[in-house]
């Protein structure tokens, strides 16, 4: 019976290795679901799409934790790389206090924002097809990320982007450094850099929860098992 069951776990692999076809996959998938428990391929599909939530959900916390991207070696954000030569100076005029107040800030507009797309990622995975989850199988070890993404960036953006510039607002300077952007925007100077804080702060932020999702999704395809389920281990491919 233990290699029977064996058997129908590594079936999806052997199809994948050939290349099979979605339709193909999915009436294996729906013979493994039954083999193992599952009474159907929705179910099935409800248990990939249950992992990926818990991996996306462990991104999210650990981000918006405090000091989740201020403490972060990868995901700290510092004034963007065009600044720096400038911060360097006004730090030796004494100013180091500020800057480190507005990467602060910065920081704790991401962590803050963060929180935002657990919802966001859970919606987009309760909502994904049962191609979509099939492909995510298939696909590279971040595909489940880059599907987040896509799904859901625009949604983030608009989520974040409040929340990052409440937290610059207190800046004491800030409405000055606004009317300042302002005018620099409207200079007629070719390819010159951005001086935008919330954008960089916001593209960083973003930037830093899709890696840290990647990290999450790597881990549950490298021990889906402990990750998720024993037929997610099947499909992912990892022996037991």
């Amino acid at each position: 019976m233990k290699l029977a069951r064996t058997c129908f776990l590594l079936l999806p692999l052997s199809l994948v290795a050939c290349n099979a076809t979605l339709p193909q996959i999915a009436e294996t998938g729906a013979a493994v679901a039954s083999a193992t428990g599952y009474n159907n391929q929705a179910q099935l599909i409800r248990a990939i799409k249950e992992t990926l939530e818990l991996g996306s959900s462990r991104a999210t916390a650990s981000l918006s934790a405090s000091g989740g991207y201020a403490n972060s070696s990868l995901y700290r954000i510092g004034l963007p790389a065009n600044l720096q030569p400038i911060a360097s100076n006004l730090r030796q005029l004494g100013l180091g206090a500020q800057i480190d107040k507005v990467e602060a800030l910065m920081n704790q507009g991401a962590e803050k924002a963060a929180g935002e797309a657990a919802t966001v990622f859970i919606d987009a995975v309760r909502n994904m097809s049962v191609t979509d989850a099939l492909g995510i199988i298939r696909g590279s070890d971040t595909a489940a990320t880059d599907y987040f993404r896509a799904q859901t960036e625009a949604s983030l953006r608009q989520r974040y982007q409040p929340i990052i510039q409440q937290n610059l607002e207190q800046i004491g300077f800030y409405s000055q450094y606004k009317q300042l952007l302002n005018t620099y925007n409207l200079l007629p100077i070719a390819n010159k850099p951005s001086l935008d804080l919330e954008q960089h702060a916001l593209n960083m932020a973003l930037d830093g929860l899709f890696k840290q999702v990647a990290v999450e999704e790597k881990l549950i395809r490298k021990d889906p098992v402990q990750r998720g389920s024993q037929i997610i281990g099947a499909v992912f491919g990892q022996k037991q």
